[in-house]
């Protein structure tokens, strides 16, 4: 397993030797080893854990999905699982004092004043039938503030990286969120819940940015959707109701894209917050205009 000297730096860790994922039927080379101690900042390790996570993800999507249900809608998997035990056991060799919050409740509370925010797998529904968007997502925050994102989806090979001050990449190359400067000629995405859909305030906001924009794309990914929103493929997303380990990563992607975040009403956005609208900043007044008179209409059944 990873071996470890001490701490070098705010950042840094030396770490030796090479470790893998064994399963009675698998074993998943996820480092090779070594002769000298590589440096590995935060972006470093977070890379390699999630593009481990990411190679078992691969290959479960190969199995048969094992099913269950968290309440009476939200999916789980066993790559759900095995994905969230990969990632939080290596943050803890990595960086053992870290707090680690994780979708499915394995990660470890401490008085750090680092926190990883974790998605192993965002797009489980996706995943569970088989649609080819979903990703494994990772965010650092400092004193509850976002410094560094990850996001990898496996199936395509694509990474999106981004630390604070040090711009947004994509396999390692720049990238800029776009330069579409209207509402009109932008496209958008959304997500909406796996529950209470009758009811759920997203379907008006929906029709009318459908009807002011291009399109809007709903892709069951909003990791992936804030990373296509800092990539440039996106113009603008907003969704309701998501938990920090969704969009933690992306948040500093886009911000370090270019883009803006906010909630819906303007006001800085806060994880866990009731709402989130990412733009690539040209159109962020405009989406929060049409957000602010869709808010204003009284709620009609359906």
């Amino acid at each position: 397993m990873i071996s470890h000297s001490e701490r070098q730096a705010d950042n840094v860790y030396l770490c030796t030797s090479k470790y893998v994922f064994e399963t009675p039927n698998s074993r998943i080379r996820i480092l090779e080893p070594t002769t000298d101690p590589m440096t590995k900042t935060f972006l470093q390790a977070a890379v390699e854990i999630a593009k481990g996570a990411g190679a078992i993800l691969r290959e479960e999507l190969q199995r048969p999905p094992s099913i269950a249900y968290k309440g009476d809608f939200d999916l789980v998997t066993q790559a759900d699982r095995r994905s969230e035990q990969w990632i939080v056991q290596r943050l803890q060799e990595f960086f053992p004092e870290h707090a680690i919050a994780a979708e499915e409740g394995t990660g470890k509370d401490s008085d750090s004043e680092y926190r990883w925010h974790v998605d192993p797998l965002d797009g489980t529904t996706n995943f569970a039938h088989g649609y080819p968007c979903f990703c494994v997502s990772m965010g650092l925050a400092r004193n509850n503030a976002l410094v560094l994102g990850v996001i990898f989806n496996p199936v395509y090979d694509e990474l999106f990286t981004a630390q604070r001050g040090e711009g947004a990449h994509f396999n390692g190359e720049r990238i800029h969120c776009s330069e579409i400067n209207t509402l009109k000629n932008s496209l958008l995405c959304t997500g909406f819940p796996n529950h209470k859909r009758h009811s759920h305030p997203n379907i008006y906001y929906y029709w009318d940015f459908t009807l002011k924009s291009h399109g809007v794309r709903r892709d069951g990914s909003a990791a992936l959707d804030l990373a296509y929103v800092a990539a440039g493929r996106f113009d603008g997303f907003w969704e309701f109701g998501l938990n920090p380990w969704d969009c933690a990563a992306g948040v500093v992607l886009v911000e370090e894209a270019g883009g803006t975040i906010s909630d819906l009403e303007g006001r800085p956005y806060t994880l866990g917050g009731k709402s989130i609208l990412a733009s690539n900043g040209l159109i962020h007044a405009e989406m929060k205009q049409v957000a602010a008179e869709i808010a204003k209409r009284p709620t009609l059944p359906l």
